[in-house]
């Protein structure tokens, strides 16, 4: 199932996707068509009713169901108030591509445990105009991802049993200003404010069962579901970008079982991948510059359209502009006495 959070005459619903049209959801003891929250809250009674609707819609038989051209709505991010979200490190050629780029060895730790940091959940957006404040555009960058939503509670979750509590998948932009991120992380300590200002997720979320064709094994030691879907990011329609997310070392299976070591995870928490390897221009500007001394670095600019496509979980278009403002924390930055 492909499901779809949406503003129809200013009123935010969640929605069943199928074939371009749009099933608004409303279930036993609900007042009125409900949001995204109200369905993860209640997955697991949900669930059988969102399967009998769509096979109802799938096999012609007439009900109340109103549909609505997909293009007749606004599209918003699929969970638009994440409870947390957390961003894993999971693809190894990620991480060793951009430490060779740095002159550093791989680090061995990435193959004994996975790692994520939490980003800001209030920061999410959907498909559409991203505003960028002036210092984030000093090395703007994107970050080809796929996500997941929690759906139901769980505690000390092991990675054997995690994947049945992913409600679905999504396409995750982890947008990044890099300098201040670099700068900030000089004192070993964020991402913060490099990253806290938008993550893009989108367009719908698709059940896995939607994705059983795709299913395939993991890396070897690893455990869970991992899914063999193409990758692609485009700047202003060029390609910048290809990778599977089936090159996932770290599952999203063991994401789950680490995130949720002593720590309660809940219905809409939401968990991304990590990049993909070519997946940013941070590792791709490396890679030209050890090839080509001169090659020219690239970052996205005020007015830069970024169209992301996965296999199986649609198109996630965004374009970014830049606040007017002018107002800038880079330039309050101290300066060091005597200079």
């Amino acid at each position: 199932m492909k499901l779809i959070s949406y503003i129809r005459h200013q009123k935010e619903q969640a929605g069943l996707l199928i074939a371009d049209q749009v099933y608004p959801l409303s279930f036993p003891g609900w007042d009125d068509a409900g949001i995204m929250d109200d369905l993860l809250n209640n997955w697991e009674s949900c669930r059988p009713e969102l399967e009998k609707k769509e096979a109802a819609i799938l096999s012609g038989t007439p009900g109340n169901n109103n549909p609505v051209p997909v293009s007749a709505v606004q599209l918003i991010a699929p969970v638009p108030r994440p409870v947390s979200c957390r961003d894993g490190y999971a693809f190894r050629q990620h991480v060793a591509t951009a430490r060779r780029n740095r002159g550093v060895a791989m680090i061995p730790e990435f193959d004994q445990y996975p790692v994520f940091y939490f980003t800001n959940h209030r920061s999410i957006q959907g498909p559409g105009m991203v505003q960028c404040m002036p210092d984030h555009f000093e090395k703007l960058d994107f970050e080809l991802e796929v996500a997941i939503v929690i759906c139901k509670k769980g505690r000390n979750i092991k990675a054997s049993e995690a994947d049945a509590f992913i409600g679905g998948l999504m396409i995750m932009n982890d947008v990044s200003a890099r300098t201040l991120q670099l700068e900030e992380m000089l004192l070993n300590l964020g991402p913060a404010k490099g990253k806290d200002f938008s993550t893009v997720i989108g367009p719908w979320l698709v059940t896995p069962d939607e994705l059983a064709s795709y299913e395939t094994d993991p890396k070897p030691g690893h455990t869970g579901k991992n899914w063999n879907l193409e990758m692609k990011c485009f700047v202003n329609e060029t390609p910048v970008s290809r990778g599977n997310l089936g090159d996932m070392d770290w599952t999203f299976a063991e994401l789950i079982e680490r995130a949720s070591y002593g720590t309660d995870l809940y219905p809409g928490d939401v968990i991304g991948s990590g990049t993909v390897g070519t997946g940013c221009f941070l590792e791709l500007n490396g890679t030209g510059k050890l090839q080509d001394p001169e090659y020219k670095a690239q970052w996205l600019q005020p007015g830069d359209r970024v169209r992301m496509e996965v296999e199986g979980l649609g198109i996630l278009e965004n374009t970014f502009e830049r606040d007017a403002s002018g107002y800038s924390i880079l330039a309050l930055k101290k300066k060091q006495p005597g200079k």
